[in-house]
């Protein structure tokens, strides 16, 4: 999919609700078409991924709620008692169900599951690209404006803690570590961000700097 010419972002952190939607639908994949093919990883990372037969649907939501001077990603971490990605800082969401209509229906109703997320209160704007997990899930993120009075209620037996990242200081280069570290007797490279002593690193920070890049037409920092 095609991006859109680079935004000076920093000029616009104060734009209103309506403009960053007309953003937002210029470079998203729509609602009624989610993305076909995989968000291509770093080539030291895809002898990690199953094969794409092997993978399982799954989705998340990226959402984005409105504060006084930015608007802010909503994340979680994940609880130390799950059996996958325990402790990590992930967006709200899971496998796909048989009963989910697509991965939007699985989005909302994860995300109402793990930190009490009216689907109301939700308004989906379109997809980034899907990451492959070494995990062996195929996650779909939707990216939606949230209800800033929603007040998060975590799921104790799968959320530790939820907490919102200003969507600026996402979007800034100069707060993406890449990390090099020996993993699987090679040096691989990771992208992550640090806020407020969480740590936002694989899938998630994947899916940050394809939404970064969506916004802004910059691709992620190199090393």
């Amino acid at each position: 999919m095609q991006l859109e010419p680079r935004i000076d972002w920093q000029a616009s952190r104060c734009e209103s609700r309506e403009a960053l939607l007309v953003r937002l639908r210029a470079c998203l994949y729509p609602l009624h078409a989610p993305p076909a093919e995989p968000l291509l990883l770093p080539q030291d990372l895809l002898d990690l991924i199953p094969p794409r037969a092997l993978l399982r649907e799954a989705a998340v939501l990226v959402g984005l709620v409105e504060r006084s001077n930015d608007f802010c990603v909503l994340l979680t971490r994940r609880s130390e008692r799950m059996s996958q990605h325990a402790g990590q800082v992930a967006f709200p969401g899971g496998r796909c169900d048989p009963e989910d209509k697509g991965p939007l229906g699985a989005a909302l109703r994860e995300a109402h599951e793990e930190i009490a997320l009216e689907p109301a209160r939700v308004l989906p704007v379109g997809y980034i690209d899907s990451v492959p997990t070494f995990t062996g899930f195929l996650v779909t993120p939707v990216v939606a404006l949230v209800d800033p009075d929603h007040r998060p209620v975590p799921n104790p037996s799968e959320v530790e803690h939820v907490f919102e990242v200003p969507l600026g200081f996402l979007l800034d280069a100069r707060n993406v570590r890449i990390d090099r570290r020996e993993w699987m007797g090679r040096l691989r490279s990771t992208y992550r961000y640090e806020w407020a002593g969480e740590q936002i690193w694989g899938a998630t920070a994947a899916m940050l700097l394809n939404l970064r890049q969506r916004l802004t037409g910059e691709s992620p920092p190199t090393a």
